[in-house]
């Protein structure tokens, strides 16, 4: 029901293309997944999207668990029947935002005890409970639960959170038993070389369907999450999918594309549009700037998304002023357009056999710049 099938590979970096196979049709990578927090990608339709091109989306299981409850996604059919997605779909553990978000009570190598932000209850979320919920949300990929430490945090403290998420993902393995599910093991370990390179061995050889690194994009210096994925891209299992998770700007999957990795999610293209942002060619514009008050060009004459062949900057520039809803909306669709579009460029790069040349190391004026 899971498989990765490697389509073409770089001959002169570790990028390759693929074919992620789930019951809910074939993700090809390298891939952005955009985010739908809360069973939805803020502002936009489960039609809009498929339009931007995207083929799976993320879900939070922490967020879904609070409002509206599992149980309720559950008699819709799961997530894909309750939010009208009939794509592959995957759901985060919740680890990440139990250790930032809430106020956390006790921590164990049983688990964690946190209170809601929501409404300050006391919630017991373990390795089993994180499984329950995600098999009841029903997404393609459910994520193990694990221990994202803070930035920076010690290594003695990085080490504890490694061995206790080594310790989680195997009683996730155990009490996981949905077959049309596949379970991706995450990777952690911080900025310590050892740490990482131990946590993809142990992860790595449980045979898992997929394999995530988590634990970055969480505050270190941009440098340290290239080296990070430099020395995981090798250490990984080859013949399965890579996940890095929360990133999603162009120089960082670029690196990370080059050194072995596939999947890639972040919040970044909704969160940029909802405050008037859009990407273009590489760059992030203000649409409240008075530059485009008269400028009645496209955002992007490349780009297909309805904000740039149905509208202007000067149209986008004064929904954004008025605070109109269509402004963010339009922004955000084509914000995940953009990031789709660089990720599919880089797959048609690789089996070009153009990659090196054209995206690694990618910047503004290199030649992949006019490519997508």
């Amino acid at each position: 029901m899971f498989a990765f099938e490697i389509t073409a590979r770089c001959p002169h970096t570790r990028a390759r293309c693929g074919s992620f196979h789930t019951p809910h049709g074939v993700v090809t990578t390298p891939r952005f997944m955009p985010v739908g927090t809360l069973a939805t990608v803020k502002g936009v339709t489960a039609d809009q999207l498929r339009h931007t091109g995207a083929q799976m989306v993320l879900a939070n299981t922490f967020h879904l668990h609070l409002q509206p409850g599992e149980g309720i996604v559950q008699e819709a059919g799961g997530l894909h029947g309750f939010m009208a997605w009939d794509g592959p779909l995957l759901t985060d553990s919740g680890g990440f935002q139990v250790f930032s978000l809430g106020a956390i009570n006790r921590i164990n190598d049983r688990g964690v005890v946190f209170r809601s932000p929501r409404d300050g209850a006391q919630i017991d979320l373990t390795p089993e409970r994180s499984m329950a919920i995600q098999m009841a949300l029903g997404a393609d990929v459910a994520m193990a639960f694990d221990q994202c430490p803070p930035y920076p945090a010690s290594e003695a403290d990085v080490a504890t959170a490694c061995r206790r998420t080594h310790a989680w993902l195997e009683r996730c393995i155990s009490s996981h038993t949905r077959a049309d599910q596949a379970l991706f093991g995450i990777v952690q370990g911080g900025c310590f070389p050892q740490l990482r390179a131990e946590s993809a061995q142990v992860v790595g050889s449980m045979g898992l369907p997929g394999i995530a690194v988590g634990g970055v994009s969480v505050g270190e210096p941009t440098e340290e999450m290239h080296r990070i994925v430099r020395q995981l891209g090798p250490l990984l299992p080859d013949g399965k999918p890579h996940y890095l998770m929360g990133v999603g700007t162009l120089r960082e999957m670029v690196v990370a594309v080059a050194n072995g990795f596939d999947l890639f999610d972040c919040v970044l293209p909704t969160r940029l549009g909802r405050h008037g942002a859009a990407l273009v060619g590489g760059e992030r514009w203000n649409l409240k700037n008075a530059r485009f008050r008269h400028d009645h060009t496209p955002l992007d004459p490349s780009c297909p998304c309805p904000a740039c062949t149905q509208h202007s900057r000067a149209y986008l520039h004064h929904l954004i002023k008025s605070e109109e809803m269509l402004g963010k909306i339009l922004l955000s669709l084509h914000n995940i357009t953009q990031l789709l579009r660089f990720t599919s460029a880089m797959a048609q790069a690789i089996a070009d056999g153009c990659f090196a040349e054209d995206f690694a190391p990618w910047n503004a004026d290199s030649p992949a710049a006019h490519t997508w």
